[in-house]
């Protein structure tokens, strides 16, 4: 019935599109110039009518009829079987399997007619609520059909409620944001209230698991990340070690000196790295990168895990060179021709015009690609899994194996939790550690931005 909700929708829009399109032109007549807004303004205005409150409709009720249409299906089972969240949810998975004919056995009767009370209850929901969207609909654009005429503004209305849809979404992505943080900031305090924050911050062992004797290290949790911060940016400084004067010098090499054809062919597959997924580069770095390094550095006398920070920051700075290159590429062809002609007229060689004019203009762009880069880097998961390992180590060597947040993160909180231990809860003090993070370079950068941009009129 949701397809059919939203055929309809789609429908009654473009029909009532037309109508007050074709109402506006009839009044017009001969004398288009008699009307305040175009025909299409008075059109978008109906349809907008139209679509608002079917919308609206749908958003509020399809909930509120979910609700409505599990409580009918449980009402006739044992309070038992339904007591918990999962309870439910099992309940609901055998219901839907009795109703689409898929279930495993004989249902019993209380089940069958639990399924059949599901299946009453949706239908009388879906009628209703179609019922409900088309007749406020139509109401609504019947009121806005008789406010067509040569006088109305439709034009003002129409994009006074594109101002507000813009600011709307603007508002969602603003609270997503703030609902991402407190659903993180609050398990974080429920964690901190277990855990004393300053053990957490400058502790220099990280052991979430409990040990099985009380002699071990960790036996009641050891959760000192300095271990975790210093993998992450170890391999983070590798990887933009490796991205960084890559992709700039292929943004440099294709904005300013390729021919268009060369860089219509090698800037498609210098961007395919970006869409090779991180299993496959952490494959290539656990089976063939981390071989080679700890082979290479025993040839040379120097002991290499098998599991290495340098394998994984090569291999990651390799998946991020198309941020920084793609970016700084487009920023350097936005930068005015005229700024390189003016050098070039003050007898400037092309490198020492790319040097001093055009780097500098186009740096705001490029800092942001390193920072994109850089964000990148430090949420990166399975290539670190896979060619850097899980110890969480304390130690700036490149050769060792070391682990970071986000890894971290993964194994906490893979299988069945308990969402009140601290090692659970750890997870989201990571999170709101690395979001913090983040935000200081995002800071960072935009000091750095603000300190040498260069404006040109």
């Amino acid at each position: 019935m949701t397809t059919a909700y939203f055929l309809i929708l789609a429908l009654l829009t473009v029909s009532w599109f037309l109508v007050g399109r074709q109402r506006a032109s009839s009044l017009a007549g001969a004398d288009p110039a008699s009307l305040h807004s175009l025909p299409s303004y008075h059109g978008m205005f109906l349809a907008a009518l139209i679509f608002l409150p079917m919308i609206l409709i749908f958003i509020v009720g399809a909930p509120l009829a979910e609700r409505y249409i599990e409580a009918r299906a449980f009402s006739g089972l044992d309070p038992s079987t339904i007591s918990d969240e999962l309870g439910r949810s099992a309940v609901l998975r055998d219901i839907h399997s009795v109703i689409a004919g898929t279930y495993a056995g004989t249902a019993s009767p209380e089940l069958t007619t639990a399924a059949s009370a599901y299946s009453s209850a949706a239908s009388t929901t879906s009628w209703l609520l179609l019922i409900a969207g088309i007749a406020a609909a139509l109401v609504a654009a019947m009121f806005g059909f008789r406010l067509i005429g040569p006088e109305f503004r439709a034009r003002n209305s129409v994009e006074r409620l594109v101002k507000y849809i813009l600011l709307a979404c603007s508002a969602i992505a603003v609270l997503t944001t703030l609902g991402i943080v407190f659903s993180v900031v609050f398990e974080t305090i429920q964690f901190f209230s277990k855990v004393n924050p300053i053990d957490f911050l400058f502790g220099l062992q990280w052991s979430p698991q409990t040990a099985i004797r009380a002699d071990q290290v960790g036996s009641s949790g050891a959760f000192g990340i300095v271990p975790l911060v210093t993998g992450t940016l170890l391999i983070t400084v590798i990887a933009i070690a490796v991205a960084g004067p890559l992709g700039l010098f292929a943004a440099i090499y294709m904005a300013e000196y390729a021919s268009p054809r060369t860089r219509s062919i090698v800037k498609p597959i210098l961007e395919i790295l970006a869409g090779i997924p991180t299993v496959v580069l952490g494959f290539f770095a656990a089976l063939t990168v981390a071989p080679f390094i700890r082979g290479s550095g025993e040839s040379i006398g120097l002991s290499v895990s098998s599991e290495s920070a340098l394998a994984a920051g090569v291999v990651m700075g390799m998946m991020i060179i198309p941020f920084v290159s793609s970016l700084s590429d487009d920023v350097i062809n936005a930068v005015p021709q005229s700024l390189r002609d003016g050098s070039f007229a003050m007898g400037a060689t092309k490198s020492e015009t790319i040097k001093k004019v055009v780097l500098p203009a186009a740096l705001p762009g490029i800092v942001s690609a390193f920072m994109l880069a850089i964000s990148r880097a430090v949420g990166e998961t399975m290539i670190v899994v896979m060619a850097a390992g899980l110890a969480a180590n304390l130690t700036f060597n490149p050769l060792e194996a070391v682990t970071t947040f986000t890894v971290q993160i993964k194994t906490i909180l893979v299988g069945d939790q308990e969402f009140d231990s601290a090692k659970t809860l750890s997870a989201f003090a990571l999170g709101f550690v690395l979001f913090f993070f983040t935000l200081v370079l995002n800071f960072i950068a935009l000091q750095i931005v603000k300190r040498y941009r260069e404006q040109y009129d």
